[in-house]
């Protein structure tokens, strides 16, 4: 459709049949009228594919096969991805409505080559914060929420997809190799997708640091002193208000988080 450039959004899923109807409905409830939907399975053994099915042709690809990991399956869909601009939601998150009518609106009127914008986490039922994010602090630390990110497809034909090497934070590496290379961002100030803590990023923490590091020292080779100081303070960041909640003083996070972080984190 002329007014309606092409969508493609990309959820990958192992094991996801807890959650994968409502990413799904989520999906569908975009009322987008140029959108492609791929699901990447990575071979569930569970009912997962029997859930996605029941949605039919409201998901215009399904691929289910064993994969070398979540660079590998976002891989997959990418490569058959048709639409002009590409957005990807996990299995156990789900998009705002409008979502990719903001997205779209927002990088054609401004000409740009991703958008993204904030993100509610939840931790189970109960919604924790809202994570607004900046691309102006990405050299330092990933403050782009990858589940609120929609990015023109040209930019993966002229800078690659996810490197496998990576396990937790490939999206990071994906991101900032964009803003190395020039590509534009813009913020949309508006949440546009949710996320469960109970991800592999927040259980895999530990991992997921010492990649940052590894893709800043391989973005910044001449920066390596400045990466390492920075490690040491990504590690407390995270550490430290898992210490203050075992002693029942996470209000002291909260204060933190919503005056003095890099990004705001804004409590509901």
């Amino acid at each position: 459709m002329e007014n309606y450039p092409q969508v493609t959004i990309i959820t990958i899923v192992y094991n996801g049949e807890q959650h994968i109807a409502d990413t799904i409905r989520s999906v569908i409830a975009q009322n987008y009228p140029n959108l492609e939907y791929i699901i990447v399975d990575g071979g569930s053994t569970d009912n997962t594919l029997g859930i996605v099915k029941q949605f039919g042709a409201a998901v215009t690809t399904i691929i289910s096969e064993k994969d070398e990991g979540i660079s590998d399956a976002f891989n997959k869909g990418l490569r058959m991805a048709k639409g002009e601009i590409i957005g990807m939601i996990n299995a156990d998150d789900w998009y705002e409505d409008e979502a990719v009518k903001k997205a779209v609106s927002a990088m054609e009127d401004s000409d740009v080559d991703v958008v993204y914008g904030d993100l509610r986490l939840w931790r189970g039922d109960a919604i924790d914060f809202v994570y607004t994010g900046s691309h102006s602090h990405l050299e330092k630390e990933m403050t782009v929420n990858h589940p609120t990110v929609f990015v023109r497809k040209n930019c993966y034909d002229r800078f690659g997809l996810f490197d496998k090497q990576y396990k937790c934070a490939m999206d990071y590496d994906l991101l900032l190799r964009f803003m190395v290379n020039k590509c534009r961002f813009r913020h949309v100030p508006s949440v546009l997708a949710n996320m469960r803590w109970e991800g592999l990023s927040d259980s895999r923490w530990i991992l997921g640091v010492r990649e940052t590091l590894a893709i800043k020292d391989h973005h910044f080779p001449g920066r390596k002193g400045r990466n390492r100081i920075y490690f040491y303070k990504h590690v407390l960041a995270i550490s430290l208000p898992r210490l203050l909640k075992r002693f029942g003083l996470s209000s002291l996070t909260r204060i933190y988080r919503a005056n003095l972080s890099r990004v705001r984190k804004i409590y509901e």
